[in-house]
């Protein structure tokens, strides 16, 4: 009997290797390779992660004038708000500029002013007087004339003498004209004309006027932003030439930070994503922002054909705008992005 059931084992064995065998091969090679992509699933499906650095921007300040700088009252390092003084050239000149434009603009509001009121009446009244004078003198004269004239074919004047009298009643005349246009120009004011002239000198007078006052507010130099002084090149007493830098500030606001993203993950940070930025001093703190930029080409210009693993390595530059930035940032800081988990 042991010779059957050792026969019958070995059939089993051989049943076993011959069914058994090969399908726990297939079934080892199957998990090998879904074991193989489940990483690579995972690496598609994992939460983005970025790298980048943080982008603050800096201005030149200058003055808009030239002149002797005056005083410089912010040092290097230190904080600035909006609206601060930060530097200022002597205002002496640019006051006495401004002195003088507004006294030609009051010489010339109040020559506006005389020509629309017209002449004075004291004027008028001085050429109706002249008119009158004049026309009493062309009456006598009309009269010595006339006797001349009735006693000159007795004997009793010369032709001379009669002459001379006709001359005096002519120039008498001429006086009357005049006097009457002298008032009739009186009683009709100035013409619209110079009217016109005066407005516009007055016009002009005003932008001169406010141009020096904006000289004068322009030896101030005032922070546009709240910010930290970088450098101040310039010291009390030098001459400082209109444009020249002044001062350099460092903004506080707006804070970026300029990061790259690969072509295959281009579409997980469109616009308007809400992120988490952290960097190695403070990891457990992350800040907050949102991408507001996404660079609509390559930062390195690609091949005419590309496979598609060069496809995949093409990366696109997008700024994340921080919002709660507390003045740690600095620039160049290396940051480590990731998206929000909060609801977009």
């Amino acid at each position: 009997m042991a010779v059957p059931d050792r026969l019958t084992a070995g059939l089993m064995d051989r049943f076993l290797m011959k069914k058994i065998l090969p399908a726990l091969v297939i079934l080892a090679v199957a998990l090998a390779i879904g074991w193989q992509f489940r990483g690579k699933f995972r690496k598609a499906d994992s939460a983005l992660t970025l790298y980048g650095n943080v982008d603050i921007r800096g201005v030149d300040l200058g003055f808009r004038v030239s002149g002797k700088l005056q005083e410089v009252l912010k040092d290097e390092g230190d904080s600035v708000k909006t609206g601060d003084l930060l530097a200022r050239i002597d205002r002496q000149p640019y006051e006495h500029e401004l002195a003088r434009a507004q006294a030609d603009l009051a010489a010339a509001e109040a020559d506006f002013q005389l020509k629309q009121a017209g002449y004075r009446i004291e004027d008028v009244a001085q050429a109706r007087a002249t008119l009158a004078e004049s026309r009493f003198s062309e009456k006598n004269a009309e009269n010595v004339r006339d006797r001349l004239a009735s006693v000159v074919d007795r004997g009793g004047s010369s032709r001379q003498d009669l002459e001379t009298a006709e001359s005096m009643v002519e120039q008498m005349k001429q006086r009357v004209t005049g006097a009457e246009a002298k008032l009739k120009q009186l009683e009709a004011g100035f013409r619209s004309e110079e009217i016109a002239a005066a407005a516009a000198l007055v016009a002009q007078a005003k932008a001169a006027s406010a141009s020096a006052a904006l000289k004068l507010a322009d030896t101030d130099l005032k922070s546009p932003s709240d910010g930290i002084v970088l450098t101040r090149p310039l010291e009390p007493g030098a001459i400082v030439q209109a444009g020249a830098t002044a001062i350099s500030l460092s903004l506080e606001n707006p804070v970026w930070v300029r990061a790259y993203v690969h072509e295959t993950e281009l579409g997980k940070v469109p616009p308007g994503t809400k992120v988490l930025l952290t960097t190695d001093g403070r990891p457990d703190q992350p800040f907050h922002g949102k991408v507001g930029f996404v660079s609509p080409k390559a930062e390195f210009t690609p091949k005419s054909v590309e496979t598609e693993q060069l496809r995949t390595t093409l990366v696109y530059r997008l700024r994340v705008v921080v919002s709660d930035s507390d003045g740690s940032l600095r620039q160049g800081m290396p940051v480590t992005v990731s998206l929000d988990p909060t609801p977009q």
